[in-house]
């Protein structure tokens, strides 16, 4: 199927988009627009953030003295602040995800199953619970109906395989020394996560469950955000790299004319896109002498992709402001 969306129905992208032809012209385009995008990352923090005030106490911070107040000469101290701010915010509710993402615990709710569902999801997961309470997003108003009808055994199978599997793919790829050098999405091995048993349609689809993911364990597990999949889009210069209906970033409702990004977009591939960018946001650390934790290799690629898609908002928001009530939402 492609992707264009009709009222209630689930797609997918074009099946060009694993040929490993198409996927090598993407990766090409993320990397001939990655410098552009990168360096307005540096520069909107320099810019906006640090400021004189900013610069010197960075100075202090790292022991650096006599820096001289340009971007040039401050570009690897503003991307150290990047990285610890983009870390801390990250931490803020970690804890939260991983009281929830405990195979021990998710056992104790087998059989008070009614009680994950309305107390521990509802109330004590940060994204679910923003998503439900959001009720200025009208598009969200779905979503709020599929949850209030969802099975609470199915909500908690859910979740739980996908505990075991973050568990189990940490465990083989935590000490595997040749990372960086996966070069295809079937070394990666993240596709399995597009199988029914690790997703409840309407519920807890590609969004959320890369985020509970991702919050778990962020060297290995990539945020496949709505502004992520935007930022992909214009990573590879809206090209459509030949499927027949446009970029397969995005996803296009003909009867309602918007467009949003594609929301069933295959967290498999996604993971392999977001391991080139992180590869090249790498090498640019190396290159400014920067270093930092491999813990958090996902955090730092989820700043830049947002970033790029907030750079572009006034256009996202354009492109998306004819949604009318009972939209599909993010998930």
């Amino acid at each position: 199927m492609y992707n264009i969306v009709k009222e209630n129905e689930y797609t997918d992208i074009e099946e060009v988009c694993f040929d490993n032809r198409h996927i090598a012209k993407v990766e090409a385009a993320i990397k001939k627009n990655f410098d552009k995008y990168f360096d307005l990352f540096i520069q909107s923090e320099n810019n906006m953030v640090l400021g004189k005030d900013g610069i010197a106490k960075l100075q202090k911070k790292f022991g650096v003295s006599a820096i001289k107040t340009n971007i040039k000469s401050n570009k690897a101290m503003i991307f150290k602040s990047i990285i610890l701010a983009a870390i801390k915010e990250f931490n803020k509710n970690r804890e939260k995800y991983e009281a929830i993402m405990d195979l021990e615990v998710l056992e104790e709710y087998e059989d008070n199953p009614n009680s994950f569902k309305d107390r521990v999801l509802a109330h004590e997961c940060p994204i679910i619970n923003s998503t439900l309470m959001n009720k200025q997003a009208k598009e969200l108003d779905n979503y709020r109906i599929n949850y209030k009808l969802a099975s609470p055994n199915d909500l908690l199978r859910v979740v739980r395989n996908l505990t075991e599997f973050s568990n189990e793919y940490y465990e083989d790829l935590s000490d595997y020394e040749d990372y960086d050098g996966i070069s295809s999405i079937a070394e990666l091995g993240l596709s399995d996560l597009d199988e029914d048993g690790y997703t409840l349609y309407g519920v807890i689809g590609g969004g959320i469950k890369s985020h509970l993911l991702y919050k778990i364990h962020p060297s290995l597990f990539p945020n496949r955000s709505r502004n992520a999949i935007w930022a992909l889009w214009y990573l590879t210069n809206k090209d459509t790299f030949g499927c027949v209906m446009d970029s397969e970033f995005l996803m296009i409702d003909i009867k309602k004319s918007t467009t949003q990004q594609n929301y069933f977009y295959p967290y498999g591939l996604f993971a392999y896109y977001a391991l080139v960018i992180y590869l090249l946001i790498k090498a640019k650390a190396e290159e400014m002498k920067v270093d930092f934790d491999e813990d958090y290799r996902y955090v730092l690629v989820d700043a830049f992709l947002e970033f790029i898609a907030e750079n572009h908002d006034d256009e996202i928001k354009f492109l998306k402001q004819q949604i009318r009530d009972g939209g599909m939402g993010f998930v």
